[in-house]
């Protein structure tokens, strides 16, 4: 596996570069970042066909950096100085292990000072230069896709918030054992949680901004459906544990044009360190799985792949108002509800009936899905009959 981004780059190119990127984080930002441009470009087409509108917002013009905003600004240079510090003077340490250097007390103090006098000076000084006489308000349009920006921080901090609060729910046992490793760690994240938590979380931030709740989920459908996809190559190139249970069947006739790994993968360098050591290896990151698995992540990246091409093709056709992501989170519930079926995941037991997280949200989903479509349409006939009237 490839657990830093460079090990991909040096192992096709004989290279040794050290950058600290771990592959699993880099696919994780680079799905919000394909997302969040599938969603822009959908609340541009909307914004030119009617669906939605410019937003009228009233902004204070010509006022002073207040204490609150400097005593803010100097706290974040402070926080971001300590660490970049830190990592102009040891680098090697923080590009052996970025995640635990971040969480941990190391840092410059030095680094600290320096940025937040400069963050501090520059607010100062960038709003005494645009100070008036007398501030006034003053009414600004901002088009729905500008605040693009703001929705992919909102829902990236608050997905991630979810899928590790769902995947320590998941794990309750690990997350007992070490509550600090559990919370900090970046693998193990489960993307229902992610996909509930972000949903809600951008949803009040649209009604807030008076910006359609309905045009809004239909323009983010196919951008969630590849988003899921990336994050999961993020999966398979680390080898985070996200894969199957054990695949000894030799691989059928019929798919015999397919590399071997594809059918079967004993995930070889995974970041999580599970199976046997590999010799002669030394250092991280050195253990195979004694048995292989199914590969589902990259089973998973290929499905939403195929899903993302449909609904991006079928978005114009479908003229009813929150249909399309109500056939998005049909397909999700689906899709995820048979992958369950030959991935390693804890299973819960309730009367008799064995069922894991993942099956359990994933029922929900279809359910949700079906109902979604349901009143949609029966909303979108219900309009169209009192437009006839």
């Amino acid at each position: 596996m490839f657990p830093r981004i460079t090990d991909i780059i040096n192992y096709l190119f004989g290279t040794h570069i050290n950058l600290p990127i771990q592959s699993y984080g880099f696919f994780v930002a680079l799905s919000f970042l394909i997302g969040a441009y599938t969603i822009k470009l959908e609340l541009k087409r909307k914004e030119n066909e009617g669906k939605l509108h410019v937003i009228s917002k009233k902004v204070l013009k010509g006022a002073p950096a207040t204490i609150t905003e400097l005593i803010i600004v100097g706290f974040f240079g402070f926080a971001i100085g300590f660490k970049l510090g830190g990592i102009f003077f040891d680098y090697n340490l923080f590009a052996d292990n970025p995640q635990n250097y971040i969480f941990s007390s190391q840092g410059s103090l030095i680094g600290s000072f320096i940025l937040a006098a400069i963050m501090i000076s520059w607010r100062y000084y960038s709003k005494k230069k645009a100070q008036l006489e007398k501030p006034e308000w003053e009414d600004v349009e901002v088009h729905p896709y500008q605040l693009i920006g703001n929705i992919l921080i909102i829902s990236a901090v608050s997905g991630l918030l979810g899928a590790k609060i769902f995947d320590n729910l998941e794990n309750i046992n690990d997350f007992i054992k070490d509550p600090v490793g559990s919370i900090f760690s970046f693998q193990g994240l489960t993307f229902y949680g992610g996909l509930i938590f972000g949903t809600i979380a951008v949803l009040w931030y649209a009604r807030k901004n008076k910006i359609s709740v309905i045009e809004l989920i239909d323009s983010s459908a196919p951008g969630i459906m590849i988003s899921y996809g990336i994050g999961r190559m993020g999966c398979m190139t680390s080898g985070d544990g996200c894969w199957g249970i054990a695949n000894l069947n030799p691989k059928p006739e019929w798919l015999s044009w397919l590399p071997d790994w594809m059918w079967s993968f004993k995930f070889p360098h995974n970041v999580v360190g599970e199976g046997i050591p590999i010799d002669p290896c030394t250092g991280k990151f050195c253990t195979i799985l004694e048995h292989p698995v199914y590969p589902t992540s990259f089973y998973d990246f290929i499905l939403c792949s195929i899903f993302f091409i449909l609904l991006w093709g079928i978005r114009k056709k479908i003229k009813i108002p929150g249909a399309l992501f109500s056939i998005m989170i049909f397909i999700i519930g689906v899709q995820r509800f048979f992958m369950e079926k030959i991935r390693v995941n804890n299973k819960y037991h309730f009367m008799g009936i064995s069922s894991t997280q993942a099956e359990i949200i994933s029922i929900l989903l279809i359910v949700l899905g079906i109902i979604g479509f349901w009143f949609f349409y029966k909303k979108n006939q219900k309009y169209l009959k009192l437009g006839r009237d």
